[in-house]
């Protein structure tokens, strides 16, 4: 349940409910919106007598929250939670764009695509140092020095860096060198890792699992919301279905629904979503009047030599197009981009 106490509650009136509460056993989560403090109750301790705590003094009523996720709801935290990176903020007005390539392949790939998504209004560089791949012979990213050439291109366009982090004991390393932490769609429900990326205060961008339910996207971030860290951004890559058609079926409708669901920001792959470099621009469109905060999409300076998903990425002048035809979409919801 959560505890909602009254405008202009004191401190110690605060102080006194969260006692109360963390005696039965259980945890306490707070939020501080722009009028009311609301606690959070999590766990399975000693059943909590509602009306108890409501006759304390500052508690204006307690609302119990009946899905199985709770710090990430919206009865949890009103608000819409904005996670600022290195300048870049995103859950706000503005849409912000991801792009890069799928995977870092050479310091001079990196960094001609880094300035070509710079120029043209890209607000975080993307690039895979490590690289889960179905095949074991394909291509797995060049580890640690794919970091550094990663570094190397935010020093020189001042791009914040996400890239996957793969390994819980990977994530000290991947952190030292990235922005935001990227949990692919293939270790969402990997807990270990939920965990050690909750425990590393740092930005996460959790993708969706590929056959996963929105509520398991959003149990999942209950593993990273459980060590408070709430600077989590959703995203929706795709989902496996029987349309051959394309790579996966890129679930448009998740983004009103997580937004109305949780208070988390969202945003939406188009290129692992379709597969197909030819539907990107349509459907990142489409993600934007849906109401995403932001896009990941894969950008090469040569697609067909590329080690991976080539089929999938834009050329940099086809990108830029892209974000010419998003800012009047973008202005059409009220946004910018």
């Amino acid at each position: 349940m959560i505890v909602v106490m009254e405008k202009g509650a004191l401190s110690a009136q605060i102080a006194n409910v969260t006692a109360r509460i963390e005696q039965s056993g259980h945890q306490v989560h707070i939020s501080e919106g722009e009028e009311r403090t609301i606690i959070g109750v999590i766990g399975n301790g000693r059943p909590l007598d509602r009306e108890q705590i409501e006759r304390m003094d500052g508690v204006e009523r307690t609302v119990p929250i009946l899905r199985p996720f709770k710090l990430a709801s919206r009865e949890f935290h009103p608000q819409d939670t904005i996670v600022a990176v290195n300048g870049v903020s995103i859950g706000g007005q503005e849409v912000i764009v991801m792009a890069g390539p799928c995977a870092v392949e050479s310091r001079e790939q990196i960094l001609e695509t880094a300035r070509a998504v710079k120029e043209a209004g890209a607000h975080v560089l993307r690039g895979g140092a490590f690289k889960p791949r179905t095949s074991p012979y394909s291509f797995q990213g060049l580890g640690k020095e794919g970091l550094r050439l990663l570094a190397a291109a935010r020093e020189e366009t001042g791009l914040p860096v996400v890239t996957e982090v793969m390994d819980p004991q990977m994530v000290p390393l991947v952190a030292a060198y990235a922005d935001i932490l990227q949990i692919g769609a293939r270790n969402m429900q990997n807990y270990a890792l939920l965990h050690a990326v909750g425990e590393a205060q740092r930005p996460v961008l959790l993708k969706r699992g590929m056959m996963s339910t929105i509520e398991e996207l959003l149990m999942a971030t209950e593993y990273i919301l459980s060590h408070g860290n709430d600077r989590i951004i959703l995203c929706e890559r795709g989902i496996r279905t029987f349309e051959p058609y394309t790579r996966n079926t890129c679930d448009i409708s998740a983004v009103p629904l997580l937004k109305q669901l949780s208070h988390l920001p969202v945003v939406v792959d188009p290129s692992h979503g379709t597969g197909k470099w030819e539907l990107v621009e349509p459907v990142s469109r489409a993600a934007v009047a849906a109401g995403a905060d932001g896009l990941l999409i894969e950008v090469h300076p040569h697609p067909e030599e590329a080690l991976s998903d080539g089929a999938q990425s834009l050329k940099p002048a086809r990108f830029a197009d892209l974000m010419r035809g998003l800012r009047p979409v973008a202005a059409a919801v009220g946004r910018t981009l």
